[in-house]
């Protein structure tokens, strides 16, 4: 072998040795890239985004709007689940969970995507006259969420508060076969939205 060949060789086992060694740190990197989550803030309302199928945005939503964040969070409702708005469904979850209906806004709409979601909000928004606004999602998706509704509605601040999330942790999501699943969905979503597709 040629003094050149040897060299990449060489060069290949070692980077391939040192992902082994920091795969770890290389993954949750990955995952902790996805999230970009702010302290919440006091703000004019809460928002909602649909997706979520544990209930774990609302409730946080909801918990904030105790903690005396916000007055109210705006549930977003994309229709198609069992002939539902998603709204129809999250709000009675949170009121079965101890939480008052008045926190609630149902906002029912077509969309099919966090952007289709940030441009109809945007116009709800400016309805209601929010000028701060605390975007409340799960932590894997706070990064593409704020990007998408910080582009639909550039008058409106935005503060990304991440509700968690059983099964993705940026620090450990690759032990779990459903945060596997987040993770490689939400990067694929990631670099769509990148890529303008």
């Amino acid at each position: 072998m040629n003094r050149a060949l040897r060299l990449i060789a060489l060069g290949c086992l070692a980077a391939v040795a040192g992902c082994a060694l920091l795969h770890n740190q290389i993954l949750a990197g990955l995952g902790g890239f996805l999230d970009k989550s702010d302290p919440p803030q006091h703000a004019d309302v809460a928002f909602v985004p649909a997706g979520d199928q544990t209930g774990n945005r609302i409730l946080r939503a909801a918990a904030l709007a105790r903690e005396g964040y916000v007055s109210q969070a705006v549930i977003s409702g994309p229709y198609g689940l069992y002939g539902l708005n998603e709204c129809d469904l999250a709000i009675p979850f949170a009121v079965r969970a101890g939480y008052p209906q008045s926190y609630f806004v149902p906002f029912p709409n077509l969309a099919s995507s966090t952007h289709e979601e940030a441009i109809a909000a945007a116009q709800e928004f400016r309805k209601l006259g929010a000028h701060r606004v605390l975007l409340v999602t799960s932590t894997y998706h706070t990064r593409r969420a704020g990007n998408e509704f910080r582009s639909a509605a550039p008058g409106i601040q935005f503060i990304v508060v991440s509700a968690p999330d059983t099964h993705f942790t940026t620090h450990a999501w690759w032990h779990d076969r459903e945060g596997r699943k987040t993770f490689l969905f939400e990067w694929m979503k990631t670099a769509a939205t990148w890529l303008h597709m």
